[in-house]
């Protein structure tokens, strides 16, 4: 039943159009494309989130990459984060494989969503408050149909301010809000959990900011929170 929910919405999601910059630029960068990738056929559309509708752990992005999730319709799918990702995902027992390359590789997740705030490609990856605003009900919405969430983990600080703002509107949240820190593990009133780690974006992995090790150790500890939560 959730699943069926869950695709009426994605579909939904897909066919937003809010965004007049966001859709220009989506659909600009579709059409341009990337020389490594002119053959391809870019999905050039918003990207709905994608996982196991049974979902113990939730995890929140910032925004479809314009030559990754924009190109292929699938969160964090054909870019360096995703791999990053992924390989996580895999090596914590959440995905059946650690490569994400596009929507018909085989990779299914267990018991957790991938998701993110903007479901559209920003121009140098920062939307407008505008923006946010205008896509935080696909957010919400999406959030509120996957009941076995009970693990989140923010990729940077923009989804955790985002994953904050959606969380305030059902649980009591301590105050002032926890400042935003790689591996910084926030326990909800609800009993829920909250963990925190850099976005595995090229501008931290490729500085050394963001490790493997450092990565790998926020999904063992979401595996360990899940494992007890459920």
């Amino acid at each position: 039943m959730r699943g069926g929910r869950l695709r009426i919405l994605g579909e939904e999601i897909v066919g937003c159009r809010r965004c007049p910059r966001l859709v220009s630029w989506r659909e600009q960068v579709a059409a341009e494309k990337r020389a490594a990738f002119r053959d391809e056929d870019y999905w050039g559309r918003p990207v709905p989130g994608f996982g196991d509708p049974d979902a113990a752990l939730v995890v929140v992005g910032l925004a479809p990459a314009a030559h990754g999730a924009n190109r292929t319709g699938r969160m964090f799918t054909g870019d360096r984060s995703g791999d990053w990702l992924y390989g996580a995902l895999f090596a914590s027992g959440f995905a059946n494989q650690p490569q994400s390359v596009d929507r018909e590789d085989g990779l299914e997740l267990s018991r957790a969503w991938v998701t993110a705030p903007v479901r559209c490609a920003p121009p140098s990856n920062q939307p407008t408050p505008a923006e946010r605003d205008n896509c935080a009900d696909w957010f919400q919405r999406e959030l509120d149909l996957l009941h076995g969430a009970a693990v989140f983990v923010a990729l940077g600080q923009y989804g955790y301010q985002s994953l904050w703002r959606y969380l305030g509107n059902s649980v009591e949240l301590p105050r002032p809000r926890p400042r935003f820190g790689h591996g910084e593990e926030v326990t909800l009133g609800d009993g829920r959990s909250v963990l925190m780690s850099f976005h595995p974006s090229q501008q931290n992995t490729f500085t050394g900011r963001l490790t493997r090790e450092m990565f790998a150790a926020v999904f063992s500890r979401a595996r360990a929170l899940v494992d007890r939560a459920t």
